[in-house]
């Protein structure tokens, strides 16, 4: 059950927003294997001064666009996790269109038992 937090500039449209987590939702259900229907997102809208990051950190140039992910998930492997990455600003580039440069990703890992979502027991012997 991943929980993805994306922040971004103020200012975009739903639409925009949108694509974000669909195509994040996608990379994480292409690269993991989750659901379609495991998602949980928070997409977070910042005044420019609350949303701060250096234009040139490493020579690399970045715009007012840029995008801070931060994904929870279950313990992954190092691999899996770099694919994941690598999914993710592929799907982004083509949409909503952003720049590589642009996207920040942080992966913070939860082992299962601090994770709780009440799910239904699908049998009585469940209970």
């Amino acid at each position: 059950m991943p929980l993805v937090n994306i922040q971004l500039r103020h200012g975009t449209t739903p639409a925009y927003r949108r694509a974000i987590a669909d195509s994040v939702h996608a990379a994480m259900m292409e690269v993991l294997g989750i659901a379609a229907d495991d998602r949980f997102e928070v997409v977070n809208e910042h005044a420019p001064e609350n949303l701060i990051h250096d234009p040139m950190f490493l020579d690399v140039p970045r715009s007012d666009r840029s995008v801070f992910l931060q994904l929870f998930l279950n313990r992954r492997s190092g691999d899996q996790k770099q694919r994941l990455f690598a999914t993710i600003v592929e799907r982004l580039a083509r949409d909503p269109g952003l720049a590589p440069e642009d996207i920040f990703i942080g992966i913070v890992e939860v082992d299962a038992e601090n994770w709780w979502a009440f799910a239904r027991p699908t049998t009585a012997s469940a209970i």
